[in-house]
């Protein structure tokens, strides 16, 4: 009872949530499953490790490990999913005992469906979060007609599904899926309680030297190493590209060649997050931030997380027009949007912005609210609140 004689609110107790992630060291599944620790929830995994990211971490929170995988490998991804299933059987009880079931891409979203139906827990809620279409999804084939036959029968079975760009749903699940029940949008902004750097307040004045273009994050886009490539080839010492992050060789084969044939192109390789994000952008005047990889389809789409990093830091993004990315780099004052992805048009942006104009919009970047590009709790709780209460529209 309240001093005042009212009856105070029933506690709400922590939910059982149990995460199936593709990748347990890859950075947006810790993001997430941190952000829910943070929020006060009981968490626990089941997941894959796929070796080509943060091999040595290990993850905090209770975690079962089902098989080691590799990208775009999909006959041994089809057997790592049958044997997953297998081994959920000896968690029945867990699963049975859980509040909700988020499962993280399409493979996690098969066998966590599965492991549901062999554990007798039709009861809990499966959320499907979406994190990119695959380009196989996409496909006029028989393999991508097969694949989107596959995932609708797994769709029928979700509650709710969570994706990190509207023009998932309104590009692919309504129109080529037919998906017309629950969504929820989770941008891929800074985690929400993560322990995060401080935050740069004061943008570096203009300098001398070359300007600083980065490519920061998910290294995997061969149309955008050709095309930094090119800027570097044609502008010479007038240009230094910084690139950060792991690298995808299966889609990047010549990534070192081409770095070693261009001493205006520096690759630093992995690095800590979020510890390092200030450094790494402060490093920078602007950054590439469109994904070209899949264009047509996931590429023109996705939300990338670099956007709300750099944005964080106080560092402007270049995009594409016709594309989600260019459209909210424009539309929220990010950076700077390109008519096309050409070599063209990126070298004419580049030469024809004063640095003090540079200087100006990171400022501006930086003098806006961390909730801008840092994801709430209250973000994270909508959600889990929309799913304890039976998931209204």
């Amino acid at each position: 009872m309240a001093a005042d004689g009212t009856r105070n609110p029933p506690e709400v107790r922590p939910a059982r949530i149990e995460v199936f992630g593709f990748d347990v060291s890859e950075i947006s599944t810790i993001r997430r499953i941190r952000a829910m620790v943070a929020a006060g929830h009981d968490v626990r995994s089941f997941t894959m490790r796929r070796q080509n990211m943060n091999q040595d971490f290990e993850p905090e929170w209770p975690n079962t490990h089902l098989y080691n995988t590799k990208d775009e490998n999909l006959l041994l991804r089809a057997g790592v999913v049958a044997g997953s299933v297998l081994k959920m059987a000896g968690h029945r009880d867990r699963l049975r005992r859980a509040d909700m079931i988020f499962a993280r891409n399409m493979d996690m979203l098969a066998i966590a469906q599965a492991a549901r139906t062999i554990a007798g827990a039709g009861h809990v809620p499966l959320i499907y979060e979406c994190l990119d279409i695959n380009g196989s999804l996409c496909g006029d084939g028989a393999k991508g007609r097969a694949m989107r036959a596959a995932e609708r029968a797994l769709l029928a079975k979700v509650q709710l599904v969570v994706v990190s760009s509207p023009s998932f749903i309104s590009e692919y699940f309504g129109p080529m899926q037919g998906y017309d029940g629950p969504w929820a949008l989770w941008e891929n902004k800074l985690a929400a309680g993560a322990a995060l750097p401080p935050r740069p307040r004061l943008r570096a004045p203009a300098g001398d030297g070359p300007l600083r273009l980065g490519w920061v994050g998910t290294i995997r886009c061969a149309p955008s190493l050709k095309l930094l490539a090119e800027v570097a080839d044609r502008m010479g010492d007038r240009v230094q590209v910084e690139i950060h992050g792991v690298v995808h060789r299966h889609t990047l084969p010549d990534f070192d060649a081409v770095i070693d044939a261009r001493p205006n192109m520096t690759f630093h390789g992995p690095y800590e997050y979020p510890g390092a994000l200030a450094d790494i952008y402060g490093g920078c005047d602007a950054v590439w931030a469109q994904d070209l990889w899949q264009r047509g389809n996931n590429s023109d789409w996705l939300l990338p997380n670099r956007i709300y990093e750099a944005s964080w830091a106080g560092c402007p993004s270049i995009a594409v027009a016709g594309t989600e990315t260019g459209r909210r780099v424009g539309s929220d004052g990010l950076g700077w949007v390109l008519d096309d992805a050409s070599g063209d048009a990126l070298l004419a942006l580049l030469e024809s912005l004063p640095r003090q104009e540079i200087v100006a919009r990171g400022q501006a970047l930086l003098d806006r609210p961390d909730a801008d590009f840092v994801q709430s709790q209250a973000d994270i709780e909508e959600v889990i609140d929309r799913v304890r209460a039976g998931i209204a529209a």
